[in-house]
C-alpha cells in the first residue's frame, strides 16, 4: 500500500538529514586528516622519525616554525619547562591545537595599536624602541633586518599591512615546503601515513592526542604512576620490522548492539533512589573532562546503578549530538585511602542509551567515575553562519535576553542542577563557576547574589540565574563577549548548539538502604579510571599471546556499542607496538588513522584504542593486527 504524502516527506527529510550529517562528517575527518599530515611534514622536516622524539628547546621551536608558527620564546618555555625532558609528536600535535597561526587581522589590530592615528605606517625610530625595550626584547640587528627588506619600507616608514602580507606568505611557504618534502619521498609517507584514502566515512577518523603529563591540567589531582606513563607514537618508522604478531577480528550486525541485559528487578520500585546529574566537557586540546562522585552505602545491599545521557529538550529540526555519544561508569572501592581504589565492576549491561550495572555492594564508600571514549565526543568543525544574537535593547532601551539564549541557559540550568531539585546551591554553583571562569565563588560573593538575585533556601533560583547573565550583560553594555567565553567552554558553538558537551545522568537504587551520592571533583580522567579501564578489559576481554612473544598479551573486549582493546607488557623492557585497522569496516575509534604505533612500558598495561561503528544502523567489522617492531 503506498504512504501518504505526509509519510513519503518525513522519509525524504530524514533522508536529507542522514546525508547531510554524513557529509558533515566526512568533511570534518578531511579538515582532522589534513590537520594531522601538517603536522608530520612539519615534524619529519626536523626529525627523522615520529617516533623520535624533541629533545631541545631549539627543537621544539624549530618544529613550530615548520608549521607556519613563529613561537615567541615565552611560548617555548611554556611548553618546556624545567621539568621537561622531551616531548613526543603527541605532545607537538596537542601544541599545535592550542598555539594557532596569526591572522592578517590579529597582526593588524597588533599593529593599529601603535598607529594610533591609522595612517597604515610606523615610523623605523618608533618600530626601533618597541622592540627593543617592550616585550621580548630584539636587538638592533635583529629589528634592522627586518628594516632592510625593501618591499614594505619606504621613506624611514614600514607599511605594516604589506608586512603583514609577507609575514602570512612566508609561514605559508613553510608548510608547503614540509609538505612537498615528504609528498617526494613516498617510501617515508608510507611508514608514517599508511594509506590516506583510509580517513573516509568507512575508515578511521584522525585521533585525539593524549597530552602527555607535563602539559597536563591542572586539575589532574592524581598524577599518573612512572609505571604507566606510555608515549602513543603516531606512526612506526618501518611496518617491514614487525616480526610477532596477533589479529582479532569481531563482527556486529546491524542495530544488534542496543540491547544486552539490562533488565531491572521486579520490585526495585520499591527501592530507595539516589540522583545526580553531571556532563563530559570537551577540553580545546581534545581531553575530556567530567564530575566524579562519592557513593556512600550505609550497609550492605541489593544496588542496580545506570548512567545515560541527559536528554533535555529538543529544537524542532535539530539533532541532539549527545544523545549519541557512549556513557560509562566504573564503580571503585575506597579501601582505608582515597588513593587505595578498587575496581568493584562496571556498567556494561545496556538498554539502549542506559548502562547499568546489578549487583551486591558492601557498606562503604565508593567512587563512580564517569567515563567515554572519544570516538562520539570530539572537535567538531560544523560550518555555522553567523553567530546567534545572545541579548537586544527593548523598547524602553534596557537590555533583554533573546529566546533563544534564554532557552540555552534553561538547559545550562538543568546541566549544572546536579541534584535535580530546581535550585542550585553554592557547591553546584561553584562547579559551574570553575568550569567557566576557573575560579570559585566564595561565601562573602554568594551573600552579594542572595542580596541581588532571586534565592530560596539560600540556592539558586532558575529566574535569578537568568538574571545573573543578565546584569553580565549589562555590566559590558550589552557586549556579549563574555557571555560566549560562558557557553563556548560548556560546549556550545556560536549557533546556540551542544556540540562538545554530553550531559548525563546517574540513578542509584537499592534496596534496603538509602545511597548517598556527592559530586567531589570536576576533572580530566585520573590514572585511577585509565587502570580501572584496563583491568575491565583484562577481567572480562579475550586474552591472545602475540605469536613469537608469551610476554606480550593483546585483550580484546567488546562491551555494548564499543570494543576497547588493551596491550600487556609483561617483559622488562620497553616495546613499540604496531597496530593496522586497514581491514575494519565501517568503524569510528579514538585514535584515528588505519595504521599507527604505541609504545608500552616495562611491567605495565595500556589501552590500545576503542572502536565504535560509525553508522550503526549498518553492520561492523572490527579487524585488528598487532605487530612487535623489533
Amino acid at each position: 500500500m503506498a504512504g501518504s504524502p505526509e509519510n513519503n516527506a518525513s522519509l525524504s527529510v530524514q533522508k536529507v538529514t542522514r546525508s547531510e550529517s554524513s557529509q558533515a562528517k566526512k568533511s570534518q575527518h578531511a579538515e582532522e586528516a589534513i590537520f594531522y599530515m601538517n603536522c608530520r611534514a612539519a615534524y619529519l622536516t626536523v626529525l627523522k622519525s615520529s617516533l623520535e622524539n624533541i629533545k631541545s628547546k631549539e627543537q621544539l621551536s624549530l618544529v613550530l616554525q615548520q608549521a607556519g608558527r613563529n613561537p615567541s620564546q615565552k611560548t617555548v618555555n611554556k611548553y618546556w619547562t624545567s621539568q621537561t625532558t622531551t616531548l613526543n609528536f603527541d605532545d607537538f600535535c596537542t601544541i599545535l591545537k592550542k598555539e594557532k597561526p596569526a591572522t592578517k587581522t590579529e597582526l593588524l589590530e597588533a599593529f593599529g595599536k601603535i598607529d594610533t592615528d591609522n595612517t597604515g605606517y610606523i615610523l623605523h625610530d618608533e618600530l626601533y624602541k618597541i622592540l627593543t625595550t617592550r616585550g621580548e626584547k630584539m636587538t638592533r640587528d635583529e629589528v634592522s633586518a627586518i628594516i632592510k627588506q625593501g618591499d614594505f619600507n619606504c621613506g624611514g616608514k614600514l607599511d605594516y599591512n604589506k608586512f603583514c602580507d609577507l609575514y602570512l606568505r612566508t609561514s605559508e611557504q613553510c608548510c608547503k615546503t614540509a609538505r612537498e618534502k615528504l609528498e617526494v619521498d613516498s617510501r617515508l609517507r608510507q611508514q608514517q601515513f599508511g594509506n590516506q584514502t583510509e580517513t573516509s566515512s568507512e575508515g578511521f577518523i584522525p585521533p585525539v592526542s593524549k597530552p602527555s603529563p607535563r602539559i597536563s591540567r591542572k586539575t589532574d589531582h592524581k598524577p599518573a604512576p612512572a609505571k604507566g606513563d606510555s608515549r602513543t607514537p603516531s606512526r612506526p618508522s618501518s611496518a617491514q620490522s614487525c616480526k610477532a604478531s596477533v589479529s582479532t577480528s569481531v563482527s556486529v550486525g546491524a542495530g544488534s548492539n542496543r540491547n544486552t541485559k539490562l533488565i531491572e528487578p521486579d520490585t526495585m520500585k520499591e527501592w530507595q533512589c539516589a540522583q545526580s546529574k553531571g556532563c563530559f566537557y570537551l577540553e580545546e586540546d581534545g581531553e575530556i573532562i567530567s564530575h566524579k562522585y562519592r557513593l556512600h552505602l550505609p550497609q550492605r545491599s541489593a544496588v542496580c546503578i545506570t548512567i545515560k545521557p541527559l536528554n533535555l529538550r529538543q529544537a524542532e529540526g535539530k539533532s541532539c549530538h549527545w544523545l549519541s555519544v557512549d556513557t560509562a561508569l566504573y564503580i571503585l572501592k575506597e579501601n582505608e585511602t582515597q588513593e587505595n581504589l578498587q575496581l568493584v565492576s562496571f556498567t556494561e549491561q545496556q538498554n539502549k542509551e542506559v548502562f547499568g550495572w546489578k549487583g551486591e555492594l558492601g557498606s562503604g564508600v565508593y567512587w563512580l567515575l564517569p567515563f567515554t571514549t572519544g570516538c562520539r565526543l570530539k572537535k567538531v568543525k560544523t560550518q555555522v553562519t553567523g553567530e546567534a544574537k545572545l541579548v537586544y535593547r527593548g523598547e524602553d532601551g534596557e537590555l533583554v535576553l533573546t529566546k533563544e539564549f534564554r532557552a540555552a541557559l534553561l538547559d545550562i540550568f538543568e546541566t549544572i542542577d546536579l541534584d535535580g531539585n530546581g535550585l542550585l546551591s553554592l557547591e553546584e554553583y561553584n562547579f559551574f563557576e570553575l568550569r567557566t571562569s576557573g575560579e570559585k565563588c566564595d561565601e562573602d560573593a554568594w551573600a552579594v547574589c542572595k542580596e541581588n538575585f532571586d534565592m530560596k533556601k539560600n540556592e539558586l533560583t532558575r529566574q535569578g540565574f537568568m538574571d545573573l547573565n543578565l546584569m553580565e550583560a549589562n555590566d559590558r553594555e550589552g557586549d556579549p563577549s563574555d557571555l560566549w567565553v560562558t557557553l563556548l567552554s560548556l560546549g556550545y558553538n556560536k549557533a546556540l548548539e551542544m556540540t562538545e558537551a554530553c550531559p548525563f545522568v546517574i540513578d542509584i537504587y537499592a534496596e534496603k538502604c538509602k545511597p548517598r551520592i556527592k559530586a567531589v571533583y570536576l576533572e580530566a580522567g585520573s590514572w585511577q579510571l585509565n587502570r580501572a579501564v584496563c583491568k575491565s578489559v583484562v577481567n572480562k576481554g579475550e586474552a591472545k599471546v602475540m605469536d613469537g612473544c608469551e610476554n606480550i598479551i593483546i585483550y580484546t573486549y567488546k562491551a555494548g556499542r564499543r570494543i576497547t582493546s588493551v596491550i600487556e607488557n609483561k617483559s622488562d623492557n620497553k616495546v613499540i607496538i604496531h597496530v593496522n585497522n586497514e581491514q575494519s569496516k565501517n568503524c569510528l575509534s579514538n585514535r584515528g588513522l588505519t595504521v599507527f604505533a604505541v609504545e608500552v612500558a616495562p611491567k605495565s598495561m595500556m589501552v590500545s584504542q576503542h572502536v565504535m561503528p560509525l553508522n550503526e544502523q549498518e553492520e561492523w567489522l572490527y579487524n585488528c593486527v598487532h605487530s612487535l617492531l623489533r
